[in-house]
């Protein structure tokens, strides 16, 4: 029997205290474990931020790699062995500005893993510039007399890019994120959700009492994550209300799938040795 304990890790997390992240700490652990899926079979790969710093704190294996570039990396891994379940990590600055290219292309191809944003809407290692997804007029480092670019909408860029499960949680229902988390891993295809993980140290508006006052649970209005249309008005919903859970869900045949090269996974592919002239000639 998998346990959560089974996945805690010998480097103790350093984020600050109160720092969102914690909570996937928490969550993603706890949905692998109710999933009954071994840390062995488990692969954790991250860009750079304070959120990348992930696949150091859980036991399993990880991939901590460049900035943006945790999904390519993740998607390489999975069809090279489809039978580990693969969780990309990363924030908002690591995802959606340096990495915008790769999580447009990877909602498109559906390659089968997990990709949670930790969105505290703020670089955070880089102690507090601007994001993509900053807010206009929040105050930084980089815009000292407000933000002057309107945010992007990485929910609705998901689905007008075609991820087949897209979502929403909140730091601050660990519960709720966890189920969340756990029904995407299940879901065969790219699986993204994006966190609002506030930021204690550089973000001071968009707080957790700012969310908790606003976020509300789509089920609890009898959404249907299979309406495309639905799921797009529920994503571009902000303000007085920011709805979290399960927004859209599509059962489509995922990269590997399509891909008749991966229909047999490249660990079981043979190795054909090339002679030396052969070589030679390919050179």
């Amino acid at each position: 029997m998998v346990t959560f304990t089974d996945f805690k890790g010998s480097v103790k997390a350093d984020w600050c205290p109160g720092c969102g992240n914690y909570a996937q700490l928490t969550a993603i652990p706890m949905a692998l474990a109710e999933l009954g899926i071994k840390p062995e079979s488990t692969v954790i790969v991250s860009g750079i931020g304070c959120s990348s710093n992930m696949p150091e704190y859980v036991k399993v294996y990880g991939f901590h790699g460049i900035h943006g570039r945790s999904i390519p990396v993740a998607s390489a891994i999975k069809w090279a062995n489809p039978e580990l379940t693969v969780v990309a990590y990363g924030g908002d600055g690591d995802g959606f500005n340096e990495g915008t290219q790769h999580f447009y292309h990877a909602s498109r191809r559906n390659p089968d893993i997990t990709y949670i944003v930790s969105d505290n809407q703020i670089f955070g290692l880089t102690t507090g510039q601007a994001s993509p997804t900053s807010m206009l007029g929040l105050k930084t480092k980089t815009t000292p007399d407000g933000n002057i670019e309107p945010p992007i909408n990485p929910v609705t860029m998901a689905l007008n890019a075609g991820a087949t499960f897209v979502a929403r949680e909140f730091s601050g229902d660990v519960k709720h994120m966890q189920a969340t988390i756990k029904k995407a891993i299940q879901h065969k295809g790219f699986s993204f959700i994006d966190v609002f993980s506030p930021c204690v140290t550089y973000n001071k508006d968009n707080t957790y009492d700012f969310f908790r006052k606003r976020v509300y649970k789509v089920e609890d209005e009898k959404h249907d994550p299979s309406n495309f249309m639905e799921a797009y008005k529920r994503a571009d919903e902000w303000g007085d209300r920011i709805p979290i859970g399960i927004l859209y869900e599509n059962n489509e045949p995922a990269y590997e799938d399509r891909d008749s090269v991966l229909h047999t996974p490249l660990i079981k592919q043979p190795i054909t040795k090339l002679k030396e002239e052969d070589l030679e000639e390919f050179f």
